[in-house]
């Protein structure tokens, strides 16, 4: 059995695990500058990413790792780690792990060589959408204004629509990035995720028209009984038929469809929840627009322990630091 093949068995025994651990994850990154390395120990398992960096020297990587997602699993995988890190002269290793922020982070990672780290690459809160119960109950769960909007989309006539085409997705993107100034990863990236998880029925390109005009698009995920909501751009046209919303909903209810328990909007300021409620009306920089849209959903806004590191050449790290801050944008 070859090592793809032995991970994909190993993670499917873990429905749990975390979308960013999956091989169709790794190939992605694979195709694009990085390294997949899946590693399996005993009954845990991980997948770790390599970036090469200039002189020979690489960034490794875990994200939402291990699984499953315990820091037993992660203390039986640091030695394999660890030793994968130093063979490719790793100069940091940034593990961001799939855990609550309540695990006593301190007392449980601080004793595997691990530090805080202010190298983040994924976003450490998000919400996330509970998709127990009926679809009515779902909806009820939504702020006012959300249920009041999903429900202006039709009469407005909005229609959602599944499909493929990704360039048409990408087109959408230039104009989102353009308006709100976000980052955006290259057309042949979301072709490469959607083909990739396409295969496995995991991937869902949803376009929300007007009058045939493509006002709004999302691309979520789905793996297990866990749904994300990753991708997403819309029009500044006909703002006023809230399509955004009913395309929003539609991806909730395919996520459902496949016995989802959990939708995660994916990456919100990271405040606690009374300050982001605080703040959310008056700021519309970073991600706190974002916010106003996402919490309307009615889902737990929610936090991992964020991001730790292992460093292995501190005179290099120090001096790269900037550096690789740079490149954590291409992550996702």
């Amino acid at each position: 059995m070859n090592e793809t093949s032995t991970w994909d068995v190993f993670l499917a025994q873990h429905p749990e695990a975390h979308i960013l651990q999956t091989r169709e994850w790794g190939e992605l990154k694979s195709r694009f500058g990085w390294i997949a390395q899946p590693v399996v120990e005993g009954k845990a398992g991980a997948l770790i990413l390599f970036r090469r960096l200039p002189f020979g020297f690489s960034l490794a990587y875990l994200p939402r790792g291990p699984v499953p997602a315990t820091t037993e699993s992660l203390a039986l995988l640091m030695p394999r780690l660890d030793r994968l890190a130093r063979q490719r002269r790793a100069v940091v290793m940034i593990v961001e792990p799939d855990l609550p922020q309540h695990t006593p982070t301190p007392e449980s990672l601080s004793p595997l060589g691990l530090t805080p780290s202010r190298l983040t690459v994924q976003p450490p809160r998000t919400i996330t959408v509970d998709l127990g119960g009926t679809e009515e109950e779902i909806l009820a769960r939504m702020k006012q204004k959300t249920r009041y909007n999903i429900n202006l989309a039709r009469r407005h006539g909005v229609l959602v629509r599944d499909s493929n085409d990704t360039a048409a997705f990408y087109a959408l993107m230039q104009e989102t990035t353009s308006r709100d100034g976000f980052a955006a990863h290259a057309p042949a990236y979301y072709r490469a995720a959607y083909d990739l998880f396409d295969a496995r029925g995991g991937v869902r390109l949803l376009f929300a028209e007007h009058e045939g005009r493509p006002l709004a698009g999302l691309m979520a995920f789905a793996v297990g009984a866990r749904a994300w909501y990753f991708y997403g751009a819309s029009s500044s046209e006909r703002r006023e038929v809230m399509a955004p919303y009913l395309v929003q909903w539609e991806a909730m209810r395919w996520a459902k469809s496949l016995r989802c328990r959990s939708y995660d909007l994916w990456g919100v300021p990271d405040f606690d929840e009374a300050a982001l409620e605080r703040g959310f009306a008056s700021r519309a920089d970073g991600l706190w627009g974002v916010y106003r849209f996402k919490r309307g959903f009615g889902g737990r806004v929610e936090r991992t322990v964020g991001s730790w590191q292992r460093v292995y050449a501190p005179a290099v790290y120090r001096s790269m630091t900037l550096m690789l801050r740079l490149r954590r944008a291409e992550a996702l």
